[in-house]
């Protein structure tokens, strides 16, 4: 009954949360408790959603002072020399903005700290995708794609518990799965590119001359109710051009206008709107670059504290929400030494701020529930119990192909030290070795960092403004089909 309910349970949650009847904060609390009550264990779901809250408050406690860091680094200017340099690299082209997002995307999750690589991540590419009118939940499902295969470094989470569960080196999980993980990591570029075509078709292809001006070279005839790039402005001084039938006007940081010729009228600068489409319903205007906040004096100091920060990260010095408070600290008093400074900064974030580490005392709630009742054992042995002996011999490929459904419905906690030493003891006695187990056990960490139980996920799509329940129905497919290529990879290699 457990198991069937464990099911229905998460079943009723992500229906719920796609179909908008929801939102994601209150579907984590009342949707658990309900279940909570229908297996008999209401009396004691305030016990089950204070350990919940008590084993993810550190988490909550990083993402509150990870947000105010880097956002004081956006505040101070440290992103913008990025940002430019992205809108020049891209040429205002979404195929190559949508595989930069997975470039950018790798190279910071090398921290293997899935929060600060969608902070990083965010922050650099969200002006330019709202500025070319791009689809934000392609940003955040490549994002959270590339972040998901290189999560699986050694320093990162899930090498890690695999490591200490089945108590092997986590450099010899790691490194013979490297090839692996390399096709897995190309295979999130090809989707890059293949979601920037997508994108392109659907807005046109933009270039930027000498001046900064985008001009279109062939916009589609666009479908019905099919959103068209009609133009956007920003703080850098880029304005996009189309050749759709109407004009467009945008509002840069400054007030300065940036307009767009069309077929005919004109909207003039500094309203924010337009004379043929309303203005988006967050007046969404880039990154000023004249905005009061900027240190130019102390960026080299700002960038020295955040490579520091990051290097501490890896090294594992301190506990990463102490490295984050400490951060965000230094950052306020260095940076903004008067106190209603201070505040006004505290302020400008506290949205992001409360809107995160709610989510993940909501999210509390569902683990607590779901652990505490003993359904996720319950759907994990039956999920194990149900494999055919016949398959015995090849338990590297079922733990692989459970990993995925597993660490997506599971926390790696639950998996790493619930799941997989039980996978490992079945294969063991097929004369699968535990090294073999532990490097299936990664194959399922691309689609795992979209999960609902996954704190960073939601510092994605809070700061990228894009509804969970949309994510979830965009990314999960393709996350899925990359980690059913990590596996065929490691099968083809003789890895697993």
């Amino acid at each position: 009954m457990l198991t069937i309910l464990g099911f229905v349970m998460i079943a009723t949650f992500l229906v719920l949360i796609m179909m908008k009847k929801m939102s994601p904060m209150a579907a984590l609390i009342l949707i658990p408790a309900l279940f909570c009550v229908l297996v008999g264990k209401g009396a004691h779901l305030g016990a089950y959603v204070l350990k919940g809250v008590g084993d993810l408050a550190p988490t909550a406690a990083m993402l509150m002072f990870a947000i105010i860091y880097f956002g004081v680094m956006i505040d101070v200017g440290l992103f913008d020399p990025v940002v430019r340099g992205i809108l020049r690299f891209c040429k205002a082209d979404p195929v190559r903005i949508v595989v930069g997002t997975a470039l950018l995307a790798a190279i910071v999750s090398l921290d293997g700290d899935g929060s600060t690589t969608f902070m990083i991540t965010v922050s650099a590419l969200y002006p330019l995708y709202r500025r070319l009118k791009m689809s934000l939940v392609v940003m955040t499902g490549v994002a959270a794609t590339a972040n998901g295969v290189m999560n699986t470094v050694p320093w990162g989470g899930p090498t890690a518990r695999a490591a200490t569960a089945l108590k092997l080196d986590a450099g010899d999980i790691f490194v013979p799965m490297v090839p692996a993980l390399a096709t897995g990591l190309v295979a999130v570029f090809l989707l890059a590119y293949v979601l920037g075509r997508r994108e392109r078709k659907r807005l046109g292809l933009l270039t930027l001359d000498g001046a900064g001006t985008a001009t279109e070279r062939a916009v589609p005839e666009p479908a019905a109710g099919e959103p068209v790039l009609a133009g956007a402005g920003g703080g850098f001084g880029a304005r996009v051009r189309t050749s759709v039938f109407r004009t467009v006007s945008i509002r840069t940081g400054k007030g300065r206008g940036a307009t767009a010729g069309g077929g005919g009228g004109t909207a003039h600068a500094g309203t924010g709107a337009t004379a043929t489409e309303p203005a988006p319903a967050d007046d969404f205007q880039g990154l000023d670059p004249h905005r009061p906040t900027l240190r130019p004096k102390l960026y080299w100091f700002n960038a020295a504290l955040t490579v520091a920060l990051l290097v501490l990260l890896v090294l594992q010095t301190l506990p990463i929400p102490v490295l984050f408070l400490l951060g965000a600290a230094l950052a306020l008093t260095v940076n903004f030494p008067h106190m209603a400074d201070q505040k006004a900064r505290i302020a400008a974030h506290a949205e992001n701020v409360l809107n995160v580490s709610g989510m993940v005392f909501a999210a509390a709630v569902f683990t607590g529930v779901l652990t505490g009742t003993g359904m996720v054992e319950h759907m994990a042995r039956w999920l194990v119990d149900g494999i055919p002996d016949g398959l015995g011999p090849h338990m590297g490929l079922v733990t692989g192909v459970l990993s995925i459904p597993l660490t997506y419905f599971m926390s790696n906690d639950g998996f790493y030290f619930g799941i997989v030493p039980i996978l490992a003891e079945a294969g063991a006695a097929h004369g699968v070795g535990a090294l073999e187990i532990a490097r299936a056990s990664l194959v399922g960490q691309a689609l795992h960092m979209s999960s609902p139980l996954v704190p960073a996920v939601y510092v994605l799509v809070g700061m990228a403004k894009v509804e969970f329940g949309d994510h979830t129905r965009f990314t999960v497919k393709w996350a899925a089909l990359t980690s059913l290529v990590v596996l065929a990879a490691g099968l083809l290699y003789g890895i697993i």
